[in-house]
């Protein structure tokens, strides 16, 4: 046990009992070597890549309707919608939102596999479980769908092809041997234990929004998308609410039923993104150096460990695991259920986006990174290079971001950005907008209703798309000199013309998140002016040596800014990582061991880019 204890209180026994045969058409992974593995969105977050072709967004997990070389676009603020306060400079080309880059996955998505945490009522248990099941054998799954509150899907089942879905179409021809849709944390505990007994692989899914494709596996996933309930404890004139978030909510519809309350999480902007994967990672959102991270505001979560029991974490109760829980990423400790956030009252809000011809790119990149340490802790930026964006489907380069407070008080923090700049934007328009509605547009769901702001898999009116993307990720902590800036530049505009898109994202950090410590929490990069997101995407129907060449691309930009960047992002979990250990965790890995080691010694939560149970050698 470690100091403070990862202890036994608020346990939920597990009760096993003689198990039926098994049905389903479908091969699981079995033996004493199959180890079950954590996603809640392993690699996967809430502001979204660029490529996705409706609005504009900021965090990494989700990416929509494909049009043109980048599969999601994100759209800059002042489109073609209805009329806007808009700060008259030099005349341009019109734009519209969503015509600027998309993330795909979000600052989100989800990156590595997402634990998905209960409840954090101190006491308040789920009863003893009983599960038909016995020792050896193939997995029963109709033993399993008869023990849940839930359901399970298996290949024999006509709705099979869609459940597996995750959300980038790079996955698709993974075939899980069942889906398990949970709707309480005892439904958790009954599937850990059905897996541990059957020596089936086991992941966790909220948002499905993995980068590397690890919120599937050849055995059970357990969704919790059924535990998506929204509770706010008091209204706006409190400055200390306090919001109940099941594991499985979407970003879209938390931000709206907190926003009809008068309150607001910060989080990514990917409209469906599930939360666990996006607080387990860190959080970067588009009010983060307000707010801070998601998981800075993290007060108390549940989790189901790989043991069956049923732990509450905070401050107070297992608070190395809670500690670990705030940016170790999903997928390491055991399967979240439900969280309790600080929400903070809504402020007034400006939204605002400048575009600058591509000549002036690097001098713009140059001047964001000079300008945005100083900028008051009110305002969130981020500036995007996508290779297709401009006049002409050319490149292009703008800022686009959210203020949380008056047009004038952003207007002026815009200001000095402009003169380090020197070149005349092409466009500005800063106005303002509602909580809710920034949010959507955030989304790129700005003429969509909250409903049709989801997968048609998600909602009957949804009206989204999936998409096929790759990315990775880096943080600069440091200003670029001039041959960062022409990397940055030449990389972008190499992609242009090619049969994928690719892009650059630079999401602002600073502000409240730099203020707390390093080893506060799991999430290290607190020093950092911004992350970078790489992203590319192409359509699913092309032909593979498109896909070849998109991830070549990715490789190689890269590549080329690693001297001067360092790290990367968990929620942007990618494959080809070097140490990857490292560059998520830094300083904080051998704590995040040693947590591993206390709750999970027989590292039963196993993933390609898991956090090991030793330090490697």
């Amino acid at each position: 046990m470690l100091p403070g204890g990862i202890g036994g209180n608020q346990v939920t026994s597990v009760i096993v009992a003689p198990r039926p045969a098994w049905r389903g058409g479908a091969t699981a992974s079995t033996g004493p070597s199959a180890r079950l593995r954590s996603d809640q969105n392993v690699g996967g977050e809430g502001l979204g890549p660029l490529g996705i072709a409706r609005g504009h967004r900021h965090d990494g997990d989700a990416t929509y309707r494909h049009r043109g070389p980048l599969a999601r676009r994100r759209v800059s603020h002042g489109g073609a919608g209805r009329k806007r306060n808009v700060t008259a400079v030099q005349p341009a080309q019109p734009f519209d939102r969503r015509q600027l880059f998309r993330r795909a996955g979000a600052l989100a998505a989800v990156a590595g596999p997402a634990i998905l945490l209960g409840a954090c009522g101190a006491g308040t248990q789920p009863p003893p479980v009983t599960i038909p099941t016995t020792i050896g054998g193939p997995p029963d799954w109709n033993a399993l769908a008869t023990a849940l509150r839930g359901s399970v899907v298996v290949p024999s089942d006509a709705s099979y092809g869609t459940a597996k879905l995750l959300f980038d179409t790079r996955f698709d021809a993974l075939d899980p041997a069942a889906i398990a849709f949970c709707q309480s944390a005892s439904d958790v505990q009954r599937c850990v234990d059905f897996a541990r007994r059957h020596g089936v692989q086991l992941t966790a899914r909220s948002g499905g929004h993995s980068y590397a494709g690890y919120s599937s596996c050849p055995g059970l996933i357990i969704d919790v998308t059924g535990m998506s309930d929204v509770t706010v404890s008091s209204n706006s004139s409190s400055s200390n609410s306090s919001a109940v978030i099941g594991a499985g909510a979407r970003l879209v519809d938390i931000y709206s039923t907190l926003g009809s309350q008068g309150v607001l999480l910060p989080g990514g902007s990917c409209p469906t993104v599930g939360i666990a994967g996006l607080t387990l990672g860190g959080g970067i959102g588009v009010l983060g150096r307000r707010y801070g991270l998601t998981c800075d505001n993290l007060a108390s979560l549940d989790l189901v460990t790989a043991d069956g029991r049923v732990l509450t974490c905070d401050a107070e109760h297992n608070p190395d695991l809670f500690w670990a829980s705030r940016g170790g990423g999903g997928g390491n400790f055991g399967i979240v259920t439900s969280f309790t956030f600080q929400v903070h009252p809504i402020p007034d809000i400006a939204l605002f986006t400048v575009d600058w011809p591509w000549a002036a790119a690097t001098d713009v990149l140059g001047a964001w990174l000079g300008w945005l340490p100083a900028a008051p802790d009110e305002l969130w930026a981020n500036c995007q290079l996508d290779s297709s964006g401009g006049a002409g489907g050319g490149p292009s380069i703008k800022i686009t971001g959210v203020y949380a407070g008056s047009v004038a008080d952003c207007t002026a923090a815009l200001a000095p950005l402009r003169a380090a700049v020197g070149a005349a934007p092409s466009s500005q328009f800063v106005g303002p907008e509602t909580y809710e509605r920034a949010m959507m547009i955030e989304a790129g769901c700005e003429d969509l209703s909250v409903a049709q702001c989801h997968l048609p898999s998600q909602n009957p009116a949804g009206t989204l798309d999936r998409s096929t993307f790759a990315a990775a990720s880096a943080y600069v902590v440091d200003p670029f000199p001039a041959a960062a800036l022409t990397a940055v530049t030449g990389a972008v505009a190499g992609a242009n013309p090619t049969p994928f898109g690719g892009a650059m994202i630079f999401d602002g950090y600073g502000g409240t998140i730099a203020r707390v410590p390093a080893a506060a929490s799991a999430f290290v990069h607190r020093d950092a002016i911004a992350g970078i997101q790489y992203f590319t995407s192409w359509g699913a129907s092309a032909p593979s040596s498109v896909a070849e060449a998109a991830l070549a691309w990715l490789a190689s930009t890269s590549e080329a800014l690693a001297p001067y960047t360092t790290g990367a992002y968990v929620n942007y979990i990618d494959p080809a990582q070097p140490d990857f250990l490292n560059a998520y965790y830094g300083a904080n890995l051998a704590r995040l061991v040693d947590v591993k080691h206390a709750v999970d010694p027989d590292d039963v939560f196993h993933f390609a880019q898991s956090i090991p149970t030793v330090v490697p050698g």
